[in-house]
């Protein structure tokens, strides 16, 4: 269809790579190409059996009609105790939502609080969807870049230095995708101490990843580290990453009453509820025990030594041992100027990556994407063997260049 159809907006964003890789990743597959995926976000853990069995009995018992838009009172209930519990954070009904995915709910408060003009401080590297989302929103996308010897972990002054009478938020990831940086309790006051100072700034911390930290590492929020700040941040968070339920599709958030009033009504005019079958999973998901955790993190934990062994192999790739997350961010600048064997020099990390898929047939995802080149983001959260045969692959590869 003529481009004259599309609206204004849609030309200020792009498709996330994070999709574009997964669909050509299928469609490789599809054809019969053996590619191992590095480059989703998603963990290869089973949905644990007692939070699968609360969805299954929701649709045995009939639990399958329209909820409240915010989510069943069961479901607020859940959360506000969560946060109490695990983040020190005190909440009442009014000043939690639900949604389909955290994403809809930082998407749905960018939307409801942006005006046109209006700056969103973004550290780099960040999700890819950040800027988008911001940029939906007739807002204008700051980026802060961040460096890999502060950790890719924004500094005070770097945040004091950025701040404008237009700046409306400050996006707060924790542990970081794609660095898995974490910030300390220590980090997030210094950061705070500049925000007492911008009354007119919200934060958005984005705790997706909390329970995937690994020690020495400590998680914090930053509500949590400064209450005064706690009238003007949102606490997002959500059960895709931490209990492995990407496709149950909730996310959830806690904040000042006519922020959650405003992202509510936008809700409501959009998606409504999140899906009660999920809804009634994640009761039991942040209700019941939680153990499954250490284990999932000891194996992690040898992935991503199985990962950094796989870099620290190949002379031209380097990284920092990620504390949180499941992802290492790996320089490649050593990799730019070689010469792949069909006679291809390597000019960028797109470049790096396309020739890993191509000549490997392991998919990991460009730092630019991030906000950081020349890197990659290489997901670690596969199956065991599989990781060794894409570090191998990984290693042919990079010895193939000249």
């Amino acid at each position: 269809m003529s481009a004259e159809f599309t609206a204004p907006r849609l030309r200020r964003v792009r498709p996330s790579p994070t999709a574009v890789i997964s669909d050509r990743v299928r469609a490789l597959s599809e054809s019969g190409v053996d590619v191992i995926n590095l480059g989703e976000g998603e963990l290869d853990f089973d949905t644990p059996d007692h939070i699968k069995q609360a969805g299954i009995d929701a649709i045995v018992q009939g639990d399958t009609k329209y909820t409240a838009v915010a989510g069943t009172a069961a479901l607020k209930k859940a959360i506000i105790n969560k946060f109490s519990r695990e983040n020190q954070l005190t909440y009442q009904p009014n000043e939690v939502i639900a949604g389909s995915g955290a994403k809809q709910l930082i998407f749905n408060a960018l939307l409801a609080t942006v005006s046109a003009g209006q700056e969103v401080l973004i550290p780099a590297p960040y999700w890819v969807s950040y800027p988008d989302m911001v940029a939906l929103a007739d807002g204008e996308p700051r980026i802060i870049a961040c460096t890999e010897d502060n950790g890719w972990k924004l500094q005070a002054d770097e945040l004091k230095a950025a701040i404008t009478p237009e700046t409306r938020w400050l996006i707060l990831n924790s542990p970081n995708n794609p660095t898995g940086a974490v910030y300390s309790t220590g980090e997030l006051r210094a950061l705070a101490e500049v925000l007492l100072d911008a009354p007119h700034v919200l934060v958005m911390a984005d705790d997706i990843y909390e329970h995937l930290c690994h020690q020495p590492a400590e998680f914090a929020t930053l509500a949590q580290v400064e209450p005064r700040l706690a009238s003007r941040i949102l606490t997002v968070n959500g059960v895709s990453k931490g209990y492995s339920m990407t496709g149950w599709r909730i996310g959830y958030a806690g904040g000042p009453a006519w922020l959650i009033s405003a992202m509510q009504i936008l809700q409501s005019q959009s998606t409504s509820n999140p899906s009660s079958i999920s809804q009634a999973a994640t009761v039991v998901a942040l209700e019941q025990d939680n153990g499954f955790l250490a284990d999932w993190r000891e194996a992690l934990d040898k992935r991503r030594q199985r990962i950094m062994a796989c870099i620290n192999q190949i002379d031209g790739l380097s990284a920092e041992l990620p504390p949180g997350a499941f992802y290492v961010f790996a320089n490649c600048s050593g990799m730019l100027g070689k010469t792949t064997p069909k006679g291809t020099t390597l000019a960028s990390d797109v470049d790096f990556v396309e020739y890993l898929l191509d000549a490997a047939h392991v998919a990991t995802l460009q730092g630019s994407a991030f906000g950081a080149s020349p890197y990659l983001r290489i997901a670690y959260a596969i199956d065991d063997l599989r990781l060794d045969e894409a570090c191998e692959r990984i290693v042919r590869a990079c010895a193939a260049l000249r």
